[in-house]
């Protein structure tokens, strides 16, 4: 459908469409059809959309563990998102990534990275490149709060204040770590002044309003496409544990529903208040998504000799089974 241009609808549908996919990962999940045994769900996150929609066509990106949303806001087919994610050949990776490991060079996906902090300094190189080209592409490192406590995040930007690159580095804080609260892991948990103190421009925006974050992002994308890098942390709440079969038990009930009070879907229900053309949105999520399941589900899982294809570089001879070599050892001792 669309929406007369009506931007901050069609930021409630980028958020309603992650929503949706999000709950059928889960889905995917307890059907059993997950490739591996982690899933990390973005659920409670979704007003990263208010950055993203400031990114342009050439702008590149890295993601977390629990970026599935961002790549979709980024115009991710989720088919094949879901497909990946089931270890299918139809996926991004041939089936090969899965979860935590997507990556889309032509949607400028540089790479998702299932360890903390690990996608970070790709944007630096990334920058180099926007810069050096002269391209005026932005290049943005998406990770939790828990790449807080990683030095690398401290040497790259340095090195982005240093040469003046086009990068953003945006801190989705969701208050934990895997089960460790920031409050414990962080001896000061003002995020934006650690950034200002390399010499970046930097912000913080309330994550339950999705409009909130796409005006404090708008400085911030727009200083580094001019050589002005910038921080931008998203204070936002994980609804689930830190991953599917994680029931959270180091928080209380309590706290989990004044957390999903926060929801920045409702809040954006509230302001745009027009129930009926809502829930059409909703609904056309709900089969949009429900048609990508059952296509990935029936999708087919790559054939068994395309194991080390992507893998070794195409001139590499494929690596031999063990049992073949095992063979040629003791014919040649025999």
């Amino acid at each position: 459908m669309t929406f007369a241009n009506d931007a901050p609808l069609a930021r409630y549908r980028t958020m309603r469409r992650i929503r949706t996919f999000e709950e059928r990962v889960g889905e995917l999940f307890l059907k059993g059809e997950s490739a591996g045994s982690m899933l990390h769900l973005s659920i409670g996150e979704e007003a990263v959309v208010g950055l993203t929609d400031h990114m342009a066509e050439g702008d590149t990106f890295t993601t977390h563990h629990r970026g599935h949303g961002i790549f979709l806001a980024r115009g991710a087919d989720p088919m094949r998102m879901l497909a990946e994610i089931a270890g299918r050949e139809a996926g991004y990776c041939r089936g090969k990534g899965g979860s935590m490991h997507i990556a889309d060079r032509g949607l400028g996906h540089l790479g998702a990275n299932a360890i903390v902090g690990g996608g970070i300094p790709h944007v630096v190189g990334a920058g180099i490149t926007a810069r050096n080209t002269g391209t005026r592409a932005v290049s943005v490192a998406f990770f939790g709060d828990g790449g807080m406590g990683q030095g690398i995040l401290y040497e790259a930007m340095n090195m982005a204040a240093l040469w003046k690159l086009p990068v953003v580095f945006c801190c989705i804080n969701n208050q934990y770590g895997m089960g460790t609260r920031v409050d414990r892991s962080a001896g000061r948990q003002d995020f934006p002044a650690r950034a200002e103190a390399f010499g970046l421009r930097a912000a913080r925006a309330d994550g339950s309003d999705v409009e909130a974050v796409h005006d404090a992002a708008q400085a911030i994308v727009e200083g580094a496409r001019d050589g002005q890098p910038g921080f931008m942390e998203i204070d936002a709440y994980r609804f689930h544990g830190h991953a599917r079969m994680d029931k959270s038990p180091y928080r209380t009930p309590e706290e989990e529903e004044e957390g999903r009070a926060r929801d920045p879907l409702a809040t954006a229900r509230t302001s745009l208040a027009d129930d009926t053309l809502l829930d059409t949105i909703d609904a056309e999520a709900e089969a949009e998504m429900d048609t990508a399941m059952k296509t990935a589900i029936a999708a087919t899982p790559p054939a068994s000799d395309t194991m080390f294809q992507d893998v070794y570089d195409p001139s590499t001879p494929a690596p031999r089974p063990q049992r073949a070599r095992l063979a040629d050892v003791l014919e040649e001792r025999a």
